[in-house]
């Protein structure tokens, strides 16, 4: 069976919203995108470009969709190659016809991503905060990759969202820091969370 890993820039206050662009994503007016770019460096760029290189097949939501659909298609480079060529998987009960080539629209979450991992070796959600909560309540996340950009930007869509189904977490691997400031720490479910006082 396949795997399923999730790969989010964060800020250090859990925004997820508009890492790439200052026009990436207004929804809800937001004003504070673009601010992944300032920590970039080498290292933590290659990381990202391998991780997107490896992966069998691309899974995103509706609203990412509608994001990189206007730029990757038409892109010139390593990126832009390796999205074209996979198999993409749209989550979205509104979009019937997509343009971007090789893309399939899931519908039924739980029983098409379960379906969808037995297909492919790796594959991996990038942004999507709506999906990733729909994902992790259906316990099918294998992985989270979350780079941790040292900025705090008060407002935003957040990694994750009032709602989530409590879980707990293990880190896999050892976190790693880069030169520009962002950390990448990599986790994977370990069950529910336990509580007592101190």
């Amino acid at each position: 069976m396949g795997r399923l890993v999730v790969s989010m820039f964060s800020t250090l206050d859990g925004v997820m919203q508009s890492p790439g662009g200052t026009r990436e994503d207004l929804e809800d007016g937001f004003k504070l995108g673009g601010w992944q770019a300032p920590f970039s460096d080498g290292e933590s760029g290659k990381l990202i470009l391998d991780s997107i290189l490896s992966m069998d097949a691309l899974l995103i939501g509706r609203k990412t969709y509608d994001i990189w659909v206007n730029h990757w298609p038409q892109a010139q480079d390593a990126i832009g190659d390796h999205f074209n060529a996979i198999p993409k998987y749209v989550a979205s009960r509104t979009l019937t016809d997509p343009t971007w080539k090789g893309t399939t629209v899931i519908q039924d979450v739980p029983a098409e991503v379960a379906e969808m991992k037995n297909r492919h070796g790796e594959t991996r959600l990038w942004g999507s905060g709506d999906l990733l909560t729909s994902l992790l309540d259906h316990d099918l996340v294998d992985q989270i990759d979350l780079f941790i950009y040292p900025v705090a930007l008060g407002s935003g869509k957040r990694v994750f969202r009032d709602g989530t189904l409590p879980a707990r977490f293990e880190i896999v691997g050892e976190p790693r820091g880069f030169a520009g400031g962002s950390v990448l720490l990599s986790y994977r479910r370990s069950g529910v969370p336990e509580f007592e006082d101190m």
